[in-house]
């Protein structure tokens, strides 16, 4: 049985990871972390989604020692700190935080030398398979057509523009012969002059309880292509990331995403 370790777990996305482990046939939980001082600390962390397992909640990351994997969706101080630890506990991790900025995630890749990581912004089977269909789609339509993101997630998210919507500008930059760093337009207001060829739009929408949507939109002359994913659940994230624990477990240390999980590669 493979031993996995949930950060964040009386999270959203933590409850979601608990409910598939224990329906998982090959997977059991050796760990579950919360926040020093939160009051889920010391008790059974079946009872987040309404069951008992008999693992206690730990405010400690010491907890993790002896798991296979460490599965984290939290921020990124709390992320980076996580990895320190697993990194010289020889525990691998699935790495979905959004948020973390360009010198964090030079981190993560330096870790990929000690063990093995999958880091993705977006765990999702469709969202991966849709980042492959913008990569050929941009290749294909070329400088011809105009590009905007639009992403929408619940009231909650403290990020913007979603760690999805940035992947999707990266990959669609990058078949461009982009730099999206260098391109990306975030939001317009007021007199902004016309639109640019060369850069890429990004759209926020913050409502209610949407659990992610993203639109990527080339608009040429006389027609317009519309890839878009829509989640509903929060379960699609957490079946990805147990695919991606499975996928690194005794493979031995590197950086890994959701395409290589995925073969989309």
């Amino acid at each position: 049985m493979l031993k996995i370790a949930i950060a964040g777990s009386s999270g959203r996305m933590g409850r979601s990871l608990l409910s598939a482990i224990f329906e998982s046939d090959d997977m059991t939980l050796h760990a579950a972390l919360e926040r020093p001082g939160s009051d889920w600390v010391g008790k059974d962390a079946g009872e987040l989604v309404g069951a008992r397992c008999g693992v206690a909640i730990s405010g400690e990351i010491e907890a993790v020692s002896g798991a296979d994997v460490l599965i984290d969706f939290t921020r990124p101080e709390a992320t980076l700190a996580h990895l320190e630890f697993c990194r010289k506990a020889k525990v691998d991790m699935v790495i979905g935080t959004t948020g973390l900025s360009a010198e964090e995630k030079s981190i993560l890749a330096s870790a990929g030398d000690d063990i093995s990581i999958v880091f993705a912004p977006n765990m999702s089977v469709g969202v991966n398979l849709a980042l492959k269909l913008l990569e050929i789609a941009a290749s294909v339509l070329g400088d011809d057509y105009d590009v905007e993101i639009i992403e929408a997630h619940h009231r909650h998210k403290v990020d913007a523009p979603s760690g999805t919507a940035l992947k999707m500008g990266e990959v669609v930059a990058e078949a461009l012969g982009r730099n999206l760093s260098e391109c990306a337009v975030y939001g317009r207001e007021g007199v902004t002059g016309e639109r640019s060829s060369k850069t890429i739009g990004f759209a926020t929408v913050r409502a209610g309880d949407i659990v992610g949507d993203h639109t990527v939109l080339f608009a040429g002359t006389g027609e317009r292509i519309e890839i878009t994913h829509k989640a509903s659940s929060r379960a699609t994230f957490a079946t990805g990331a147990l695919r991606a624990a499975r996928f690194i477990h005794g493979r031995g240390a590197g950086l890994y995403d959701m395409r290589d999980v995925l073969g989309l590669r």
